[in-house]
C-alpha cells in the first residue's frame, strides 16, 4: 500500500508519500492549488502501481479544491478529524510543527491506521446546500446580535430605558419595525424634550397610527415622561447621530439577510423526504427544522442513534479504572456545536409550550424531579430527541 499524506493550507498543500514499510517515496513537496499543479499531483499518484490511499485533514473549506480534483479522478481520499491528528502527533518527544512534518505525520497515520480509514463520499447536493446556508445563517445571526448589543449600548447613553416601552423592538420584518422607525425619526431624548409635550404627543400619534399601533396617546405620554426624567450622558451631536443611524442600518441589513437565508433553507428542506416527519415533532418549527436537517445531513450515514448523539457531542464517555467507575460524567462536546444549539432550542420550545403529551418533555420533568439541574435535564432531553429523530427518519428509508 502507498500512503499519501497531504497537509492543506489556504493556497497550497504539502504532499508526502511513503510505502507500507515506511520508506519515503516522495519527500514533502508543495503543490499550489492550481490546475497545472493538481494535474502533476494526479500524474504522480497514478504512477504508483500499488493501492494508493490519500488522506488529509478536514480544514474548513481550504481542502475543497484538492478534494474535488482527487474525487473527479476516482482516487481514494479519506478526511481525518484534525483533533485525531493532534493527538496522534503527541506520541513524539520533539514536538516541532511544520507543513512538511505534518504531511509526513499524516502519511504515517495512513499506514498505521489504514483499517480505520473510510473513503470520503459525496453527499447529496441538497444537504450540502443546506449546511452551507445554515453556516451563513449562523454568521448573520452573530452579526445581528452584535449590532443589537451595540445599539442597546448607545441607547443607554442617549435614550436610557426606551427599549422597555416597545414590545415590537424584535420584529421579524426590517421594514415594519416600529422601534427602529421610532429611533430614526426622533433620534434622542434631547430632541423629544425640545419638541415639548403637546407637539411630541401629536407627532407620535400620527407616526404610530400609520403603523397601526394601539394606545398611541398612552405610549406617547409614557415616552415623554421617560425622556423628561432621564439623565442622558451623550449629546445628540453629529457623531452620535451617525453612530445611531449606522447601528440601525446594520441591524436592518442583518435582519433582512437572516430572513432571506432562512427562507431559502426552508424552500430546500421542504422538498426533502424527512422534512414533514421532522416538522411534525413537538418543539420543531419552521426555523429549526431546516437547521436540524442541515446540521445532521443524511441520517443514513450514522450506524446508530448513539453515533448521531456522539456526532452532536452530547455523549458522556465512560470512565472506569479497576474498581472505580465514574458516575459524575459530563458530555464530551466533541462534536457539532451548531447541532447541539439547535437541539437545545427544541428543548427550550418544549419547556416554553409545556407539551404535556410529549415523551421528551415528560423525560425532562422526570430528570428535574430527580434533582438534576435544568440544563442537565435539557441535554438529557436532547439525547432522547436525537434517538427519536434517528428512529423516525430511518423508518422513511426502509
Amino acid at each position: 500500500m502507498i500512503a499519501v499524506g497531504i497537509d492543506v493550507s489556504k493556497f497550497k498543500s504539502t504532499v508526502a508519500v511513503i510505502d507500507s514499510d515506511g520508506q519515503i517515496l516522495l519527500k514533502p513537496r508543495d503543490y499550489n492549488h492550481t490546475v497545472s499543479d493538481m494535474l502533476n499531483l494526479i500524474t504522480l499518484i497514478n504512477s504508483y502501481p500499488q493501492d494508493v490511499k490519500v488522506a488529509m485533514e478536514a480544514t474548513g473549506h481550504y481542502h475543497y479544491p484538492i478534494l474535488k480534483v482527487l474525487l473527479e479522478e476516482n482516487i481514494y481520499v479519506s478526511l481525518i478529524n484534525p483533533y485525531l491528528m493532534k493527538k496522534y502527533g503527541d506520541n513524539s518527544i520533539r514536538k516541532g510543527k511544520t507543513d512538511k512534518k505534518d504531511a509526513m505525520r499524516i502519511a504515517f497515520y495512513v499506514i498505521e491506521k489504514s483499517y480505520l480509514l473510510k473513503p470520503y463520499t459525496v453527499t447529496d447536493q441538497k444537504y450540502s446546500d443546506l449546511k452551507f446556508l445554515s453556516r451563513q445563517y449562523q454568521q448573520s445571526i452573530t452579526l445581528k446580535t452584535k449590532a443589537r448589543i451595540q445599539l442597546n449600548n448607545l441607547l443607554d447613553e442617549i435614550m436610557p430605558g426606551i427599549q422597555k416601552l416597545f414590545s415590537s423592538n424584535n420584529a421579524v420584518s426590517p421594514t415594519q419595525n416600529l422601534f427602529l422607525d421610532f429611533l430614526e425619526k426622533y433620534e434622542s431624548f434631547d430632541k423629544i424634550r425640545n419638541m415639548g409635550e403637546k407637539r411630541f404627543i401629536s407627532s407620535f400619534s400620527k407616526f404610530a397610527v400609520k403603523r397601526r399601533t394601539r394606545n398611541t396617546q398612552y405610549k406617547a405620554l409614557a415616552i415623554y415622561e421617560l425622556a423628561s426624567n432621564s439623565i442622558t450622558t451623550r449629546d445628540s451631536d453629529t457623531s452620535t447621530l451617525i453612530a445611531l443611524n449606522q447601528c440601525i442600518s446594520v441591524l436592518r441589513q442583518c435582519t433582512e439577510s437572516t430572513n432571506n437565508l432562512l427562507a431559502q433553507m426552508h424552500s430546500i428542506a421542504f422538498t426533502m423526504t424527512e422534512y414533514s416527519t421532522i416538522r411534525a415533532m413537538n418543539g420543531v418549527g419552521n426555523k429549526l427544522a431546516p437547521q436540524l436537517i442541515a446540521e445532521i445531513g443524511d441520517v443514513r450515514r450514522f450506524t446508530s442513534a448513539k453515533a448521531l448523539n456522539a456526532y452532536a457531542g452530547n455523549d458522556a464517555p465512560a470512565y472506569q479504572s479497576g474498581n472505580f467507575e465514574g458516575t459524575n460524567r459530563h458530555i464530551s462536546k466533541r462534536g457539532s456545536a451548531p447541532l447541539r444549539k439547535a437541539c437545545y432550542e427544541v428543548m427550550q420550545a418544549l419547556k416554553l409550550h409545556k407539551c404535556e403529551e410529549d415523551p421528551i418533555y415528560q423525560f425532562m420533568l422526570k430528570k428535574e424531579a430527580e434533582g438534576k439541574p435544568k440544563n442537565v435535564a435539557k441535554m438529557a432531553g436532547v439525547n432522547k430527541f436525537l434517538h427519536i429523530y434517528y428512529a423516525r427518519v430511518m423508518e422513511l428509508y426502509k
